[in-house]
């Protein structure tokens, strides 16, 4: 693992006396999910959080949430729009992403943004980690943290947000 950078993700946790770890990969060496960054870091790939940005639609306006899914998982977005009590919810563009969170994709991260600018919901299946990883801000930087300390810095909630990518299927879906 190369020398950890600060990032302002880094030293927010810092500044709030939470326990951490900043882990290194190669941002260079090609990737493309969260699952591919966990092999890089060596751990499980469920306990990665990967950041999406997906956005609530109101009288023609969108309003932006970060939502954290484990890598092996996916925004279901009737899920999430039934637990918001919402009915127009999408996946930002990666350009929307970019754009509102002012990160590249790969680096978006609750921890580098803004406090207050966007309202942090973090899957409940992640609650059964001692410690996840999520982006520090920038690509090939992950800070490890327990999720309730997560919860604490982002201001985030649990939220039954999520299914299973391989299947597609749902938890309670699959044990049907």
């Amino acid at each position: 693992m190369a020398d950890a950078p600060k990032t302002n993700a880094a030293r927010l946790l810092e500044a709030r006396g939470i326990e951490h770890r900043v882990r290194v990969y190669d941002p260079e060496r090609a990737f493309h999910s969260a699952d591919e960054a966990a092999a890089l870091l060596g751990v499980p790939g469920a306990s990665v959080l990967k950041t999406l940005v997906v956005l609530r639609e109101r009288a023609g306006r969108a309003k932006p949430l970060l939502v954290l899914v484990p890598s092996g998982r996916q925004v279901d977005l009737k899920r999430l729009g039934h637990a918001l009590g919402e009915k127009r919810l999408r996946m930002a563009t990666q350009r929307e992403a970019e754009g509102l969170t002012g990160l590249k994709v790969g680096g978006i991260s609750a921890l580098a943004v803004r406090a207050g600018a966007f309202e942090v919901l973090v899957d409940a299946s992640a609650v059964g980690w001692e410690r996840v990883h999520v982006s520090a801000g920038v690509r090939g930087v992950d800070l490890e943290l327990s999720p309730g300390d997560l919860l604490a810095v982002t201001g985030g909630r649990l939220i039954d947000a999520s299914r299973d990518s391989a299947t597609g299927m749902d938890e309670e879906s699959a044990q049907r």
